[in-house]
Protein backbone atom coordinates (compact mmCIF):
# COMPACT_ATOMS: atom_id res chain seq x y z
CA UNK A 1 0.00 0.00 0.00
CA UNK A 2 1.41 3.13 -1.06
CA UNK A 3 2.23 5.81 1.87
CA UNK A 4 -0.03 9.22 1.44
CA UNK A 5 2.72 12.09 0.95
CA UNK A 6 3.98 14.09 3.83
CA UNK A 7 3.13 17.58 3.44
CA UNK A 8 5.58 20.22 5.07
CA UNK A 9 5.00 24.31 4.84
CA UNK A 10 8.60 25.77 3.02
CA UNK A 11 9.47 29.59 3.36
CA UNK A 12 10.01 31.07 0.43
CA UNK A 13 12.33 33.52 2.07
CA UNK A 14 15.05 31.19 3.28
CA UNK A 15 14.04 27.32 1.93
CA UNK A 16 13.28 26.66 6.14
CA UNK A 17 10.86 23.16 6.66
CA UNK A 18 8.08 23.16 9.15
CA UNK A 19 5.76 20.56 9.98
CA UNK A 20 3.03 22.94 9.97
CA UNK A 21 1.80 26.04 9.56
CA UNK A 22 3.12 29.03 11.32
CA UNK A 23 2.61 32.72 10.65
CA UNK A 24 6.41 33.50 11.12
CA UNK A 25 8.96 31.33 9.78
CA UNK A 26 10.85 29.35 12.85
CA UNK A 27 13.95 29.99 11.15
CA UNK A 28 14.83 33.46 9.46
CA UNK A 29 11.59 35.05 11.40
CA UNK A 30 9.90 36.53 8.25
CA UNK A 31 6.21 36.74 9.00
CA UNK A 32 3.85 35.41 6.06
CA UNK A 33 6.58 32.96 4.33
CA UNK A 34 5.30 29.55 5.08
CA UNK A 35 3.64 27.47 1.72
CA UNK A 36 2.32 24.06 1.48
CA UNK A 37 4.54 21.79 -0.17
CA UNK A 38 5.52 17.88 -0.21
CA UNK A 39 8.45 16.40 2.08
CA UNK A 40 11.26 15.33 -0.38
CA UNK A 41 9.46 16.43 -3.55
CA UNK A 42 13.35 18.73 -3.82
CA UNK A 43 15.14 15.23 -4.11
CA UNK A 44 13.57 14.11 -7.09
CA UNK A 45 15.37 14.43 -10.12
CA UNK A 46 19.06 14.06 -9.02
CA UNK A 47 19.90 10.90 -10.55
CA UNK A 48 22.12 11.74 -13.36
CA UNK A 49 24.88 9.99 -14.12
CA UNK A 50 26.35 7.78 -11.65
CA UNK A 51 26.03 7.87 -8.01
CA UNK A 52 27.77 10.67 -6.04
CA UNK A 53 29.46 11.20 -2.75
CA UNK A 54 30.97 8.03 -2.27
CA UNK A 55 34.18 9.36 -0.34
CA UNK A 56 37.75 9.16 -2.50
CA UNK A 57 41.29 10.47 -1.32
CA UNK A 58 41.52 13.86 -2.59
CA UNK A 59 45.07 14.10 -3.15
CA UNK A 60 44.64 10.85 -5.62
CA UNK A 61 41.45 12.44 -7.54
CA UNK A 62 42.47 13.49 -11.21
CA UNK A 63 42.99 16.91 -11.74
CA UNK A 64 40.67 19.02 -14.29
CA UNK A 65 41.43 22.27 -16.27
CA UNK A 66 39.15 24.84 -14.67
CA UNK A 67 40.94 27.79 -15.92
CA UNK A 68 38.06 30.31 -16.68
CA UNK A 69 37.13 30.94 -20.48
CA UNK A 70 37.47 34.69 -21.63
CA UNK A 71 34.12 36.42 -22.81
CA UNK A 72 35.69 38.62 -25.15
CA UNK A 73 33.50 41.05 -22.72
CA UNK A 74 36.10 42.59 -20.99
CA UNK A 75 34.72 44.50 -18.23
CA UNK A 76 32.67 41.38 -17.74
CA UNK A 77 36.06 39.14 -17.75
CA UNK A 78 37.62 41.75 -14.91
CA UNK A 79 34.04 41.30 -12.67
CA UNK A 80 34.29 37.60 -12.81
CA UNK A 81 38.16 37.75 -11.95
CA UNK A 82 39.25 36.23 -15.58
CA UNK A 83 35.76 34.91 -17.89
CA UNK A 84 33.44 32.03 -16.94
CA UNK A 85 34.82 29.06 -15.25
CA UNK A 86 34.22 25.48 -16.57
CA UNK A 87 32.05 23.62 -14.55
CA UNK A 88 30.55 26.84 -12.60
CA UNK A 89 27.34 28.38 -11.85
CA UNK A 90 26.28 31.77 -12.22
CA UNK A 91 22.86 33.62 -10.93
CA UNK A 92 22.52 36.55 -12.45
CA UNK A 93 19.34 38.51 -10.65
CA UNK A 94 17.87 41.74 -11.59
CA UNK A 95 14.98 44.12 -11.82
CA UNK A 96 12.00 43.58 -14.65
CA UNK A 97 13.68 45.27 -18.03
CA UNK A 98 16.51 46.22 -16.29
CA UNK A 99 18.64 44.37 -19.33
CA UNK A 100 19.40 41.10 -17.94
CA UNK A 101 18.46 39.39 -21.33
CA UNK A 102 20.17 41.64 -23.39
CA UNK A 103 23.19 41.26 -21.02
CA UNK A 104 23.28 37.69 -21.61
CA UNK A 105 22.56 37.44 -25.37
CA UNK A 106 25.25 39.95 -25.83
CA UNK A 107 27.77 37.33 -23.76
CA UNK A 108 26.64 34.20 -25.68
CA UNK A 109 26.94 36.21 -29.46
CA UNK A 110 30.52 37.12 -28.11
CA UNK A 111 31.35 33.59 -26.65
CA UNK A 112 29.87 31.90 -30.34
CA UNK A 113 31.86 34.45 -32.19
CA UNK A 114 35.19 33.69 -30.15
CA UNK A 115 34.49 29.80 -31.18
CA UNK A 116 32.37 28.29 -28.10
CA UNK A 117 29.67 26.45 -28.08
CA UNK A 118 26.60 28.04 -26.25
CA UNK A 119 23.42 26.92 -25.90
CA UNK A 120 20.79 30.09 -24.73
CA UNK A 121 17.36 28.19 -23.14
CA UNK A 122 14.45 30.89 -22.72
CA UNK A 123 11.10 30.04 -21.11
CA UNK A 124 10.15 33.64 -21.68
CA UNK A 125 10.69 34.52 -25.47
CA UNK A 126 9.81 32.80 -28.59
CA UNK A 127 12.76 31.78 -31.08
CA UNK A 128 11.18 34.54 -33.76
CA UNK A 129 11.54 36.98 -30.32
CA UNK A 130 14.93 35.85 -29.48
CA UNK A 131 16.13 36.26 -33.20
CA UNK A 132 14.72 39.17 -34.10
CA UNK A 133 16.64 41.07 -30.56
CA UNK A 134 19.67 39.13 -31.10
CA UNK A 135 20.21 41.17 -35.39
CA UNK A 136 18.77 44.20 -33.30
CA UNK A 137 21.86 43.02 -30.75
CA UNK A 138 24.42 42.39 -34.15
CA UNK A 139 25.10 39.23 -32.56
CA UNK A 140 23.72 36.42 -34.64
CA UNK A 141 25.90 33.94 -35.00
CA UNK A 142 25.99 29.86 -36.30
CA UNK A 143 27.36 29.04 -32.87
CA UNK A 144 24.72 30.39 -31.48
CA UNK A 145 22.40 27.55 -30.51
CA UNK A 146 19.15 28.35 -28.82
CA UNK A 147 15.74 26.70 -27.65
CA UNK A 148 12.41 28.15 -26.17
CA UNK A 149 11.21 26.00 -23.60
CA UNK A 150 10.01 25.65 -20.22
CA UNK A 151 10.84 22.24 -19.17
CA UNK A 152 14.02 22.05 -16.71
CA UNK A 153 14.78 18.56 -18.24
CA UNK A 154 15.58 19.73 -21.28
CA UNK A 155 18.32 21.96 -19.98
CA UNK A 156 19.30 19.06 -17.91
CA UNK A 157 19.97 17.45 -21.27
CA UNK A 158 21.76 20.02 -22.53
CA UNK A 159 24.59 20.82 -19.86
CA UNK A 160 24.70 16.37 -19.90
CA UNK A 161 24.92 16.44 -24.29
CA UNK A 162 28.14 15.06 -25.80
CA UNK A 163 30.36 16.91 -26.58
CA UNK A 164 29.21 19.25 -23.49
CA UNK A 165 28.66 23.32 -24.87
CA UNK A 166 30.86 25.77 -23.27
CA UNK A 167 27.81 28.05 -21.62
CA UNK A 168 24.18 27.47 -21.22
CA UNK A 169 22.05 29.78 -20.43
CA UNK A 170 18.80 29.52 -18.62
CA UNK A 171 16.58 32.19 -18.83
CA UNK A 172 14.72 32.33 -16.51
CA UNK A 173 15.33 29.97 -13.38
CA UNK A 174 11.47 30.77 -11.79
CA UNK A 175 9.75 30.07 -15.18
CA UNK A 176 10.88 26.34 -15.95
CA UNK A 177 9.87 23.67 -14.79
CA UNK A 178 10.55 20.12 -13.30
CA UNK A 179 8.63 17.01 -14.19
CA UNK A 180 7.39 15.30 -10.73
CA UNK A 181 7.34 18.30 -9.01
CA UNK A 182 4.32 19.71 -7.30
CA UNK A 183 3.76 23.37 -7.58
CA UNK A 184 3.62 25.56 -10.33
CA UNK A 185 6.85 27.17 -11.90
CA UNK A 186 8.35 29.78 -9.95
CA UNK A 187 6.92 27.87 -7.04
CA UNK A 188 9.40 27.27 -3.82
CA UNK A 189 9.59 23.32 -4.43
CA UNK A 190 9.55 24.20 -7.92
CA UNK A 191 12.64 26.80 -8.02
CA UNK A 192 14.95 24.75 -5.37
CA UNK A 193 14.45 21.34 -7.69
CA UNK A 194 15.68 23.40 -11.39
CA UNK A 195 18.30 25.20 -10.03
CA UNK A 196 19.88 21.90 -8.39
CA UNK A 197 18.96 19.96 -11.11
CA UNK A 198 20.69 21.94 -13.06
CA UNK A 199 23.51 22.91 -10.68
CA UNK A 200 24.25 19.38 -10.74
CA UNK A 201 24.71 18.83 -14.28
CA UNK A 202 26.67 21.77 -14.52
CA UNK A 203 29.29 20.03 -11.82
CA UNK A 204 29.17 16.98 -13.62
CA UNK A 205 30.12 18.14 -16.97
CA UNK A 206 32.35 21.17 -18.35
CA UNK A 207 29.61 23.58 -19.50
CA UNK A 208 29.26 27.18 -17.63
CA UNK A 209 25.92 27.74 -16.48
CA UNK A 210 24.19 31.13 -15.91
CA UNK A 211 21.13 31.05 -14.58
CA UNK A 212 18.55 34.49 -14.79
CA UNK A 213 16.42 35.13 -11.22
CA UNK A 214 13.59 37.65 -10.62
CA UNK A 215 13.31 39.78 -8.01
CA UNK A 216 11.17 40.74 -5.51
CA UNK A 217 9.74 44.11 -4.24
CA UNK A 218 12.18 44.10 -2.09
CA UNK A 219 15.27 44.11 -4.65
CA UNK A 220 16.20 40.81 -3.54
CA UNK A 221 16.85 37.72 -5.48
CA UNK A 222 13.47 35.34 -5.40
CA UNK A 223 12.87 32.11 -4.21
CA UNK A 224 14.63 30.52 -1.54
CA UNK A 225 17.75 32.29 0.02
CA UNK A 226 19.17 28.77 -0.44
CA UNK A 227 19.29 29.37 -3.91
CA UNK A 228 22.17 31.93 -3.79
CA UNK A 229 24.06 29.34 -2.00
CA UNK A 230 23.91 26.86 -4.53
CA UNK A 231 26.04 28.62 -7.57
CA UNK A 232 29.78 29.81 -7.94
CA UNK A 233 29.02 33.44 -8.36
CA UNK A 234 26.30 35.90 -7.83
CA UNK A 235 25.84 38.84 -9.94
CA UNK A 236 23.13 41.54 -9.59
CA UNK A 237 21.97 43.78 -12.05
CA UNK A 238 20.87 47.44 -11.48
CA UNK A 239 19.43 50.92 -12.31
CA UNK A 240 17.16 52.93 -13.27
CA UNK A 241 15.05 51.87 -16.58
CA UNK A 242 14.57 55.48 -17.30
CA UNK A 243 18.21 56.16 -17.02
CA UNK A 244 21.09 55.08 -19.44
CA UNK A 245 23.52 53.61 -16.97
CA UNK A 246 23.58 50.41 -15.32
CA UNK A 247 25.87 48.99 -12.64
CA UNK A 248 26.74 45.21 -12.39
CA UNK A 249 27.62 43.89 -8.92
CA UNK A 250 29.45 40.73 -7.90
CA UNK A 251 27.87 39.60 -4.29
CA UNK A 252 29.37 36.38 -4.19
CA UNK A 253 32.58 34.60 -6.28
CA UNK A 254 34.42 31.49 -5.58
CA UNK A 255 36.69 32.34 -8.45
CA UNK A 256 37.04 35.72 -8.03
CA UNK A 257 37.05 38.88 -6.53
CA UNK A 258 33.82 39.69 -4.66
CA UNK A 259 34.61 43.71 -4.52
CA UNK A 260 34.29 44.59 -8.18
CA UNK A 261 32.00 46.47 -10.06
CA UNK A 262 31.18 47.09 -14.04
CA UNK A 263 29.40 50.42 -15.18
CA UNK A 264 27.46 49.96 -18.62
CA UNK A 265 25.63 52.31 -20.44
CA UNK A 266 22.41 50.98 -22.36
CA UNK A 267 22.22 52.14 -25.93
CA UNK A 268 20.57 50.89 -29.31
CA UNK A 269 22.60 47.93 -29.91
CA UNK A 270 23.13 46.75 -26.37
CA UNK A 271 24.78 47.47 -22.73
CA UNK A 272 27.80 49.23 -23.05
CA UNK A 273 30.75 49.23 -20.90
CA UNK A 274 31.99 52.75 -20.02
CA UNK A 275 35.72 52.80 -19.44
CA UNK A 276 36.24 55.54 -17.15
CA UNK A 277 33.29 56.04 -14.92
CA UNK A 278 35.15 58.81 -12.56
CA UNK A 279 32.93 61.50 -14.10
CA UNK A 280 30.17 59.66 -15.25
CA UNK A 281 27.48 60.37 -12.80
CA UNK A 282 27.90 63.75 -12.83
CA UNK A 283 25.45 64.89 -15.86
CA UNK A 284 25.43 68.69 -16.24
CA UNK A 285 26.02 69.69 -12.95
CA UNK A 286 25.73 73.44 -11.89
CA UNK A 287 28.22 74.14 -9.15
CA UNK A 288 26.67 77.95 -8.85
CA UNK A 289 23.49 75.74 -7.50
CA UNK A 290 22.97 75.98 -3.65
CA UNK A 291 22.70 72.22 -2.09
CA UNK A 292 25.30 70.22 -4.59
CA UNK A 293 28.19 69.25 -3.30
CA UNK A 294 30.75 66.49 -5.23
CA UNK A 295 31.63 63.52 -3.52
CA UNK A 296 34.47 60.67 -4.22
CA UNK A 297 32.88 57.68 -4.05
CA UNK A 298 34.17 54.27 -4.20
CA UNK A 299 32.17 51.59 -5.26
CA UNK A 300 33.88 47.97 -5.54
CA UNK A 301 37.29 48.97 -6.32
CA UNK A 302 36.60 51.77 -8.04
CA UNK A 303 36.48 55.40 -7.39
CA UNK A 304 34.31 57.81 -9.01
CA UNK A 305 32.67 61.48 -8.84
CA UNK A 306 29.14 61.52 -7.62
CA UNK A 307 26.56 63.83 -6.95
CA UNK A 308 25.03 64.31 -3.41
CA UNK A 309 22.25 66.78 -3.55
CA UNK A 310 19.89 68.28 -1.01
CA UNK A 311 17.07 70.53 -0.67
CA UNK A 312 16.11 72.46 2.69
CA UNK A 313 12.88 74.58 2.24
CA UNK A 314 10.70 75.95 4.89
CA UNK A 315 7.97 73.00 5.85
CA UNK A 316 3.91 73.81 6.72
CA UNK A 317 3.00 70.47 8.05
CA UNK A 318 3.10 69.78 11.88
CA UNK A 319 5.99 67.09 10.89
CA UNK A 320 8.57 67.82 8.70
CA UNK A 321 9.02 65.91 5.42
CA UNK A 322 12.42 63.79 5.12
CA UNK A 323 13.26 62.17 2.10
CA UNK A 324 15.70 60.05 0.41
CA UNK A 325 16.95 59.11 -2.83
CA UNK A 326 19.97 56.87 -3.49
CA UNK A 327 20.96 56.58 0.02
CA UNK A 328 19.12 54.80 3.19
CA UNK A 329 16.66 57.30 4.62
CA UNK A 330 17.39 56.35 8.30
CA UNK A 331 21.20 57.66 7.05
CA UNK A 332 19.67 60.79 6.42
CA UNK A 333 17.69 61.43 9.76
CA UNK A 334 20.85 60.58 11.97
CA UNK A 335 22.75 62.96 9.54
CA UNK A 336 20.40 65.64 10.14
CA UNK A 337 20.18 64.86 13.81
CA UNK A 338 23.75 64.95 14.15
CA UNK A 339 23.53 68.18 12.23
CA UNK A 340 20.95 70.07 14.63
CA UNK A 341 22.66 69.05 17.45
CA UNK A 342 26.67 70.31 16.91
CA UNK A 343 25.91 72.97 15.00
CA UNK A 344 22.65 73.94 17.02
CA UNK A 345 20.79 74.36 13.75
CA UNK A 346 17.54 74.73 13.82
CA UNK A 347 16.24 71.81 11.15
CA UNK A 348 13.00 71.35 12.68
CA UNK A 349 11.30 73.45 10.93
CA UNK A 350 12.14 72.91 7.21
CA UNK A 351 11.48 69.66 4.73
CA UNK A 352 14.85 68.40 4.07
CA UNK A 353 15.12 65.98 0.66
CA UNK A 354 18.45 64.54 -0.35
CA UNK A 355 19.59 62.25 -3.42
CA UNK A 356 21.97 60.96 -5.27
CA UNK A 357 22.89 62.21 -8.88
CA UNK A 358 21.97 60.21 -12.03
CA UNK A 359 19.82 57.28 -10.47
CA UNK A 360 22.64 55.85 -8.41
CA UNK A 361 22.37 53.80 -5.12
CA UNK A 362 25.26 53.97 -2.93
CA UNK A 363 26.11 52.99 0.29
CA UNK A 364 29.80 53.98 0.95
CA UNK A 365 30.20 55.59 4.59
CA UNK A 366 32.23 58.38 2.96
CA UNK A 367 29.01 59.49 1.47
CA UNK A 368 28.64 61.13 4.87
CA UNK A 369 30.38 64.18 4.57
CA UNK A 370 29.10 65.39 1.21
CA UNK A 371 25.62 64.74 2.03
CA UNK A 372 26.10 67.13 5.32
CA UNK A 373 27.65 69.93 3.48
CA UNK A 374 24.75 69.50 0.28
CA UNK A 375 22.23 70.31 3.32
CA UNK A 376 23.98 73.09 4.90
CA UNK A 377 24.35 74.31 1.38
CA UNK A 378 20.66 74.42 1.25
CA UNK A 379 20.05 75.21 4.33
CA UNK A 380 22.18 78.26 4.00
CA UNK A 381 21.47 79.17 0.49
CA UNK A 382 24.97 79.16 -0.81
CA UNK A 383 26.75 77.36 -3.23
CA UNK A 384 30.25 74.96 -2.28
CA UNK A 385 33.39 76.44 -3.64
CA UNK A 386 33.69 75.65 -7.44
CA UNK A 387 36.11 72.01 -7.87
CA UNK A 388 35.29 71.17 -3.82
CA UNK A 389 34.78 67.21 -3.50
CA UNK A 390 34.13 65.45 -0.22
CA UNK A 391 34.24 62.12 1.63
CA UNK A 392 34.07 61.08 5.10
CA UNK A 393 32.23 59.37 7.79
CA UNK A 394 30.32 61.60 10.42
CA UNK A 395 29.98 59.76 13.54
CA UNK A 396 27.25 60.73 16.36
CA UNK A 397 29.64 63.32 18.72
CA UNK A 398 30.15 65.07 15.05
CA UNK A 399 33.73 63.79 14.49
CA UNK A 400 34.60 63.06 10.56
CA UNK A 401 36.35 59.80 10.67
CA UNK A 402 38.38 58.50 7.90
CA UNK A 403 37.34 55.86 5.36
CA UNK A 404 38.61 52.72 3.06
CA UNK A 405 40.44 53.59 0.01
CA UNK A 406 41.34 56.92 1.28
CA UNK A 407 44.65 57.04 -0.67
CA UNK A 408 42.82 55.43 -3.83
CA UNK A 409 40.27 58.45 -3.67
CA UNK A 410 42.86 61.61 -3.02
CA UNK A 411 44.80 60.21 -5.62
CA UNK A 412 41.63 59.98 -8.72
CA UNK A 413 40.77 63.53 -7.08
CA UNK A 414 44.16 64.70 -7.74
CA UNK A 415 44.03 63.75 -11.48
CA UNK A 416 41.11 64.70 -12.25
CA UNK A 417 41.97 68.31 -10.84
CA UNK A 418 39.43 68.95 -7.67
CA UNK A 419 39.93 71.29 -5.15
CA UNK A 420 39.73 71.68 -2.39
CA UNK A 421 39.68 68.24 -1.06
CA UNK A 422 37.35 68.29 2.45
CA UNK A 423 38.17 64.61 3.98
CA UNK A 424 39.97 63.67 7.52
CA UNK A 425 44.14 63.89 6.10
CA UNK A 426 43.54 65.88 3.01
CA UNK A 427 47.13 66.69 3.14
CA UNK A 428 48.18 69.44 0.78
CA UNK A 429 44.90 69.34 -1.43
CA UNK A 430 42.89 70.74 1.10
CA UNK A 431 42.48 72.66 4.98
CA UNK A 432 42.02 70.11 7.89
CA UNK A 433 38.57 69.22 8.77
CA UNK A 434 38.11 66.86 12.22
CA UNK A 435 34.45 67.72 12.78
CA UNK A 436 31.59 68.90 11.35
CA UNK A 437 32.60 72.44 12.78
CA UNK A 438 35.40 72.83 11.07
CA UNK A 439 33.33 72.20 8.06
CA UNK A 440 30.96 74.97 8.40
CA UNK A 441 33.31 77.50 9.40
CA UNK A 442 35.47 76.71 6.41
CA UNK A 443 32.86 76.50 3.67
CA UNK A 444 30.85 79.40 5.24
CA UNK A 445 32.44 81.80 7.84
CA UNK A 446 34.22 83.65 5.14
CA UNK A 447 32.50 87.22 3.55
Amino acid sequence: MATKPKRVFTCTECGGVSPTWRGQCPRCGVWNTLVESVAGAGRKGHSLGEPSGVPVPLGSHPNEDFRPFPTAFSGLDRVLGGGLTPGGAVLLGGEPGIGKSTLLLQLAGLAAVAGRRVVYLSAEESLPQLKARAERLGVLHEGLLAASTTDAGAAVDVLGATPAPDLVIVDSVQTMHMAGIEGAAGSVSQVRSVAAACVEAAKRGQACLVLVGHVTKEGQIAGPKLLEHMVDTVLYLEGERRHLFRILRVLKNRYGPTDELLVMEMREAGLIEVPDPSTFFLGDRDPAVSGSAVVMAVEGRRPFAVEAQALAAKSFLSVPRRAALGLDVGRLHLLLAVLEKRLRLNLGQADIYAKIGGGLKIQDPGLDLGIAAAVLSSFYDRPLPAGAVFWGEVDLSGRIRPVAAHDTRLKQAERLGYGPVLCPSAGSLGPDVDNLSDLSRFLFSKS
